[in-house]
């Protein structure tokens, strides 16, 4: 598979929705997980990520003006005991974390959930979980081809990263009406940062600017487990 451009994807592309790249650094020292907040309507538009004990949570920038948190506010990052990390685009980083704390994987806590209720887009579900080892995995729910009477699960796995090598799952396939759901794998991008800053202004320079909300990037040192953080948030 080709090694593509992230920046080129996302330049390309005005309205990916929300998404998450996860991999590894081209030093092969540190795991890269990168996730980013887009929004069309003045309700989603209105979002900071903050930064809690274990990961990060959105929240309204001006209180006065959010209509509906249902889908829009959540914690994208959980970060566990172990050094586990979880990123999701919902509610169900929740999910994955209290699935784990009692035993089980991520697979068996999205088997509970399906995509959003949001017809007639159904954005799908996204979700990453990174290893303490830098292993991880990405997985997406969506409805069958639009069709909210069958949720498709699909599950990839990456044991052995590659240095300088990611992989970048988002929610819509392009900016359309309705909002298409992603298709195929997810796309091998090229990482080629090697601070957590530097990584986090070519994505959000990247990124569309009429559309771009938030975004968190984190770089963890897979021998000390210490991890480079940067938050970036157009309000505020």
């Amino acid at each position: 598979m080709k090694t593509l451009d992230l920046n080129e994807i996302l330049t390309s592309h005005p309205y990916p929705g929300r998404g998450i790249v996860l991999g590894r650094t081209a030093d092969n020292k540190k795991a890269a997980v990168a996730y980013f907040i887009m929004g069309r309507s003045e309700n989603s538009r209105n979002r900071v990520f903050e930064e809690t004990e274990d990961g990060i949570r959105t929240k309204a920038f001006d209180e006065s003006k959010m209509t509906d948190p249902s889908l829009i506010i959540y914690h994208p990052v959980r970060i566990l005991a172990d050094g586990s990390t979880i990123v999701t685009n919902g509610d169900q980083t929740d999910t994955i974390r209290d699935h784990m704390l009692e035993g089980h994987c991520y697979r068996h806590a999205l088997r509970t959930r399906e995509f959003e209720p949001d017809g007639p887009n159904y954005t799908p579900r996204i979700s990453g979980l990174v290893n303490p080892d830098g292993s991880y995995y990405l997985s997406i729910l969506k409805s069958l081809d639009g069709d909210p009477a069958c949720c498709c699960r699909y599950f990839y796995e990456y044991d052995k990263p590659q240095a300088g090598v990611g992989h970048f799952i988002h929610t819509y396939q392009e900016n359309a009406e309705p909002l298409p759901s992603f298709e195929g794998e997810p796309r091998r991008v090229a990482i080629s940062a090697a601070d957590a800053q530097s990584w986090a202004e070519q994505l959000w320079k990247s990124l569309n600017k009429d559309n771009k909300v938030s975004l968190y990037v984190s770089l963890i040192d897979l021998a000390t487990g210490e991890r480079d953080t940067v938050i970036v948030n157009k309000h505020g």
